[in-house]
Order: C-alpha cells, then sequence, then structure tokens
C-alpha cells in the first residue's frame, strides 16, 4: 500500500531526508517550496501549494520551525510564501499524520481541530539525543575557531546535564578537556562524578567560573547570569546551545567584553546531512510502528 507524504518547506537537513524517505519502498513524495533546486536533484516534482490536495495525503512533513502564528511556513529553497490556514488542515484526513520539528499554539491548535496526529521530533527522547552528537561535535568546532589555545587541558565548564549535556561533557572529556559539569539533581551530580568529571551544583556555579576557559551552556533558562559572567576570565568564551533566547546574560556578557555566542540548530549548519538522515530514520520508524498497529 502506497504511503502519500507532502514535504512542504524545509532547509539543508530536508535534502537529505527526502532523499532517504524516497529510498523506502511504498513511500511517493510530493515536494512543495522547493522551486529553486533543480528537479534532477531530487528527482521528485516540485508542486505549488494549490496543487496538492490534502485530503490525499497520508504524511505531512512541515519545516523544523514548523509554521509562525498565522501558519505561514519558513522556506530555504523557494521566494515564494506558502501559508497553511486553518481551512487547509481541516482537508486533511484523519489518519493523516503531521511532522514539526518544533510547534506552537496555532499549528498544535490547527492539528487538534482537524483530528490528526501531530509529532514534535525535536520533542522526542530518540531525536535529542541523535542530534546532541553533530551538536556536541558544532561546539567543539566552535571552541576551536573562538579559543586560542587546544581544547586538551582547557577548562570547559558544561551547565546542565540532560542529553545534550551528558554528550557535550563526553565528547570534549574526551578530547582531553578539564570539564566541570553543573547539574541540578543529586542523581546527576553522581553520574557526573562517576563519569570522573568534576560536579558542581547548578545553585553554586558561580563560586567556579573563575577557573572557567570554556563555558557551554545547554539549558533553556536564565542561568548563566552576572553572578556567573562576572568571575570568568575575560578571555573566556560563552557558548550557549540553549533554543533561543539562550540561557544567558548576553547583555552583560557584552558589557564585561566575553565573547559569549547563542549557537542554535548545529545538527542543521555543521552536519545537514546526518542531521537529515536522523530526522529521516524516526520519520520511517514511527510511521511503520503506525502501520503495524492499524
Amino acid at each position: 500500500m502506497n504511503r502519500l507524504i507532502a514535504v512542504i518547506g524545509g532547509d539543508a537537513r530536508y535534502l537529505e531526508l527526502i532523499k532517504q524517505l524516497k529510498n523506502v519502498p511504498n513511500n511517493k513524495l510530493l515536494l512543495c517550496g522547493f522551486d529553486k533546486l533543480e528537479q534532477g536533484f531530487t528527482g521528485l516534482n516540485e508542486l505549488e501549494l494549490d496543487e496538492l490536495d490534502p485530503s490525499t495525503l497520508d504524511v505531512v512533513i512541515l519545516p523544523i520551525t514548523g509554521t509562525d502564528q498565522h501558519g505561514k511556513v519558513e522556506t530555504v529553497f523557494t521566494d515564494k510564501e506558502i501559508s497553511l490556514g486553518p481551512d487547509w488542515f481541516q482537508q486533511l484526513k484523519k489518519s493523516c499524520v503531521v511532522f514539526t520539528g518544533i510547534t506552537n499554539d496555532y499549528l498544535t491548535e490547527q492539528t487538534k481541530n482537524a483530528g490528526v496526529t501531530l509529532i514534535s521530533l525535536l520533542e522526542r527522547d530518540d531525536v535529542a539525543i541523535y542530534n546532541s552528537i553533530p551538536t556536541a561535535e558544532g561546539a567543539i568546532m566552535m571552541a576551536f575557531e573562538q579559543t586560542d589555545q587546544t581544547i586538551h587541558s582547557s577548562r570547559v565548564m558544561v551547565v546542565g546535564f540532560g542529553r545534550v549535556g551528558n554528550t557535550v561533557a563526553n565528547k570534549f572529556s574526551a578530547l582531553g578537556a578539564k570539564v566541570s559539569v553543573c547539574a541540578r539533581s543529586i542523581r546527576d551530580l553522581a553520574r557526573i562524578t562517576e563519569m570522573g568529571l568534576h560536579a558542581i551544583p547548578l545553585n553554586k556555579m558561580s563560586e567556579y567560573t573563575a577557573e572557567c576557559d570554556i563555558l557551554i551552556n545547554t539549558i533553556p533558562a536564565l542561568v548563566v547570569t552576572k553572578e556567573s559572567i562576572q568571575h570568568l576570565p575575560t578571555n573566556a568564551v560563552i557558548i550557549d546551545l540553549a533554543s533561543k533566547p539562550g540561557g544567558t546574560d548576553f547583555t552583560y556578557a557584552k558589557r564585561r567584553g566575553i565573547n559569549a555566542i547563542l549557537a542554535r540548530s548545529l545538527p542543521g549548519i555543521v552536519a545537514p546531512r546526518t542531521a537529515g538522515k536522523i530526522l529521516a530514520d524516526v520519520v520511517n520508524q514511527i510511521l511503520d510502528e503506525e502501520r503495524s498497529e492499524s
């Protein structure tokens, strides 16, 4: 049984996602928002939004950013505006699955009203863990670019020990950095110690930043505050990996002359092919599970 999939908008990651999905038997792909690409690049036809019949679609794949609060889709490979209004969602059949990277009130409401399944890929543990690898490698790349010393023997402080923080700490430690990790929970602090790293309670971070060359934040809340920044050496670098607006007081960092960078969406920047394959693998797995259950 064929599966009709519409990929509507997307960035460089989606070129690999399209390639991977196209190679799966019974998948039939329709592209919207890729007219800047030569047809031979994907081997698929590019359609206008009004040429897509929503009622025939089994799967809709939206960009990582989903839509804005008015249904506009962010595009990279077209100059044409694509907007998905409430009427468009209402035409989807109930069995349709809509994938997005992140969602918002508009997208959540429209898919709920249409009675279709919405899956936010970046909120899933599996995607976040897979993505933590190119994120960590991107942070390493930035550390090389923004500092004048080797990572080996550098004093690196990782703030947060979630899916990204764990991988970042592990990769920097493997390169010979002296890694400290700030975390809230006693369990995380115990695991950090077990890994041979220096565990610091999050509320005591400011007491240790004076001995830090590279501070890497992974917590999407204001945790790298004035108190922590004021003790950093002037040649220290802050790399904030948290989602916008990050977890750093960038205004105070600038005032102190500290180089602080909000490094968003590193997987799509440093390794778009890998990031696209991760998304495709998870999408295929989810769809196969749904098919086996039906």
